[in-house]
This record gives C-alpha cells, structure tokens and sequence, in this order.
C-alpha cells in the first residue's frame, strides 16, 4: 500500500470526524465540555469506550504477544468483569450520589485537599505515560510503514496526530468525546473482524476450519495452573485483571468521566454491563486474531519481528493484499485517536478541578474559565508529546506489558486511597498521604526488581498492582495512630 493511499485513508477519516465533531460541539459550554451537560446516552457512552479501552495496544500488541504468552492474557480479561461489577454497584453509586465532576473529589471530601490533589496527581502521571505508550505503539507503526518512506521525521509524525486532536477536542470535551468516540469504535472493532476473514480467505478456511485452526493451535491455550511463580499463573492474572479493571476504569477519570455524562446512575450501569459484554468478545477476538497471524506467517515461512508488535502490521500492508491494509489503516488510525483524545480532556478536567478549584468558590469569571482551560489543554497536549519521544528513546518489549507494568506503580496508590476511604473509618495526617504514596511504588519497585533472587524464583506479575495498594492502605492506617476516627461517606 502506497504512503499516498494511507495518508490519503486518514485524511478521509479525519474529514468525518472532524465533522462529527463540528456538529457535537455546537453551544458547548463548560458543562458540556467536562460532563456533556449530563444527557449523553447510555449506549453512546458503551460502544465509545469500547475503543478507549482497546486503543492501539490492543490492537496490535495483544495479536503479537501470543507468540510469547499464548492466549493468557484473556486471564486478565476474565477479571475485568469482576472488576467492572465492583465498580458499577459500588462506585458509580457512590459518584453520582456525591454529583462529582473530577472524582478525586472524593478523596478531599474524605480526608481533605492534600489527599485530593495526590490522587489527582498519580492520575495525571499514570494516564499521561499511558496514553504516551500507547499513541508511541501506533504513531511507531506509522512511521516505520508509512512516513520513513516519505521522510518525515517522527517528532513531525506525532506531532500533526496531536495536533488533529487538538482541532477537535478542544472546544467540545466530553460532548463530542461521546459521539467521536463510538464513531471510532465501530471502525476498531470492524478492523479486527475483517483482518479475521481476510486472513481466513488467504487460508482457505471457512467458519468451521477457522475455529479448528484457532482451538487446535498451541497458541490459543489460555489457562495456567502449573507454576504459581510464573507471570501467567491464573490466579495471579485473574485477581490482577479485577484490580486493573477497578483502577484503570473505576478510580480513572479519563473512563468515569464518560460514565458520569449518562443521564442516571442507571443508565451508567446499563452501559457499563454493556461495555463488558462486549470487551471480552473482542478481547477473545484480537487473540484469535493473533494465532491466526502466526499460523499465517508460518504458512508463507516468514520469519517472525524480533518486536511481535509489529507482526500483524507487516502481513498486513505487506502480505495480506490492498484491502486488509486499507482495513489495517483505518483500524489503526480509529485507535490511535481513541486512545489520546478523550485523555486530553479528562487530564484538563481533573487539573482544572483538584488544582486551580474549577466548580467551587471561585473569582474567576466563565470567559476566565474558559481560557484556563484550553491553556491547560494544549498544554497537556505538549507534554503528551514529551512523553512519546522519550518511549521513543527508551521503551523496549512488548507495550502493552509496559502500559500494566506502569498501572502497578502508578494506579496502586489510588487503590490504597479508595480503599482506605470507603471500607475503614480511619482518618490519617494528611501532611503525610503524599509521602505514604511516593514511598509505595517504590517499595515495590524494588521488590519487583529483586524478586527472583529473594523469594526463590518468583517473578511479580499484574499482581503487584494489590501489593502497591496495600502498602498504600498499611501506611495510611499507620499515619492514623493516635487520631480520632472519622465518619465515612457511606456507599
């Protein structure tokens, strides 16, 4: 496929959703910037975070990964819908009986400001170096196929993709996040579907060969019970995965934030066991998408990336003929903007929130507001880019490891915070929460470093996500010695 024809693609798909956005956007104020004046539909907000949770990891790192880890990664999918059960009986509850814009909110209602703006804090590194990881995956894969060829350099390659996202998320927000999103869903869940039958045709399989080749396949194992050492042990990924989805999801603003646009906390909960359904069918579809991909490469005796991130896009736009890369493209290019640009808007809400006291006491005046905000939304959108040229420099392995792997250190001390609030009545010195969720990641960090030669062998997964919130949740209670108890905000 030609560099012109690809940038050719994503102009088209630009041309839409910049329309979508146009149209959404329209007397968008501030209401309907941060929480889409309350009235986005249930379903709406479902399909668009299909994407959002996908994203371009998903995309074309969970194919690439069976080569090395099989299909245990739906282990971890599993425990999402346990997660997503918590968060949709006992937190979603909770946000929409409090009214709250930026949930951190919550922990200042708790245990005051400093609270508040820690957990605010960790959300902005986490969410930044994630978004940063996954739009490097895609914006990578790009360059290497796309832009290389033109001589583009990569800095320029990320920067117009942040710059498009610019044009149409900063005046709208959440209320054309909703619309713009389930928009690219439906093109990233089309993508995989579609690379499915191509791959399918190429092979001569119909329904029936195409499950057999996938169940048969030493690559579609999932389960694993052996080796409560190893990375992929069941429990260890399962109860991670519930970890993951309640942190990642339930204590995120970038994912409540959809979820708090919906007119009723019914409603919420109606997408949100909607959203599930779905995830893991696609989940389990982007796996079997990923044996197939290596049974292909075999059949045409290709040798494998070293990076299998990048297996999937070189059948693709080299083997796979026009119409799979086209699809490949577009699916690609709905991810990569899923990915980022509702994580611009929810990193200014929560800034604009939990720092510069955005919907409180204020002398700002609206036109004020406003400017704030799209300041501290193009500026996020710089150190996104930031970010993305160090993975560039740094990053190695598989990403979407490396996006998990970040979640258990940064995600770890919310877990703890929320914790601590909503199931203890425990009121800790509140100069010292910063310093009890600095000291956490750390600790396992370096647990995590020298794990195999202190523990005989171990080796910390997903799981060390709960150890981090737990240390959080010890130190806490120990910052609590010698005070009074406090009433908790009842679920």
């Amino acid at each position: 496929m030609s560099p012109l024809l690809v940038l050719g693609s994503v102009g088209v798909y630009f041309v839409l959703l910049l329309s979508i956005a146009a149209w959404t956007s329209r007397k968008a104020d501030s209401a309907g910037y941060f929480l889409g004046n309350r009235s986005s539909p249930w379903i709406a907000v479902a399909f668009g975070l299909i994407g959002d949770s996908l994203s371009g990891v998903t995309f074309i790192s969970v194919p690439g990964q069976v080569g090395a880890s099989r299909c245990s990664y739906l282990q971890v999918v599993l425990g999402y819908v346990v997660g997503y059960v918590v968060i949709a009986e006992i937190l979603l509850p909770l946000y929409y009986r409090l009214q709250l814009t930026s949930i951190y909110s919550y922990l200042g209602q708790r245990f005051g400001s400093g609270a508040q703006k820690t957990g605010s804090a960790f959300f902005l590194l986490s969410r930044l170096l994630g978004a940063g990881a996954r739009l490097y995956l895609a914006a990578t894969v790009f360059q290497t196929f796309v832009f290389d060829a033109l001589g583009i350099p990569f800095a320029l390659t990320v920067s117009v993709i942040i710059a498009l996202i610019l044009v149409y998320t900063l005046k709208g927000g959440i209320k054309t996040l909703v619309w713009t999103d389930a928009f690219q869903s439906g093109f990233l869940v089309a993508g995989v579907l579609l690379s499915i039958w191509i791959i399918a045709r190429r092979m001569s399989l119909g329904p029936a060969g195409l499950a057999q080749v996938v169940w048969e396949s030493p690559l579609s194992r999932v389960f694993h019970f052996e080796d409560w050492r190893a990375t992929t042990y069941f429990w260890k990924q399962f109860l991670s995965g519930a970890a993951i989805a309640v942190v990642m999801t339930g204590l995120d603003q970038n994912a409540m934030q959809k979820n708090l646009s919906c007119r009723s906390l019914a409603e919420a909960r109606k997408n949100l066991y909607a959203f599930t359904g779905v995830m893991v069918l696609v989940n389990a579809a982007f796996l079997a998408l990923g044996v197939l991909l290596f049974r292909f490469a075999e059949s045409i005796q290709m040798a494998i990336p070293a990076k299998t991130d990048q297996l999937f896009p070189t059948l693709a736009l080299h083997h796979l003929g026009g119409f799979a890369a086209m699809v490949f493209v577009i699916g690609l290019t709905a991810a990569t903007f899923n990915s980022a640009d509702s994580v611009l808007t929810t990193l200014t809400t929560s800034f604009c929130v939990d720092f510069l006291g955005f919907g409180g006491v204020s002398s700002r005046s609206a036109e004020s507001e406003v400017r704030w905000r799209r300041g501290v939304h193009f500026g996020f959108a710089v150190l996104l880019l930031g970010v993305i040229l160090a993975f560039r420099q740094f990053n190695s392995g598989a990403v979407i490891t490396l996006v998990l792997d970040l979640a258990g250190y940064t995600y770890g001390p919310l877990l703890g915070l929320f914790l601590v609030g909503l199931f203890t009545r425990i009121r800790p010195n509140g100069n010292g929460i910063p310093w009890v969720c600095m000291i956490a990641p750390l600790v396992c960090w370096q647990l995590s470093a020298n794990s195999v030669q202190w523990f005989g062998g171990y080796r910390f997964g997903f799981e060390l996500l709960l150890l981090n919130g737990a240390l959080t949740a010890l130190g806490l209670w120990m910052l609590s010695w010698g005070r009074a108890s406090s009433k908790t905000i009842s679920l």
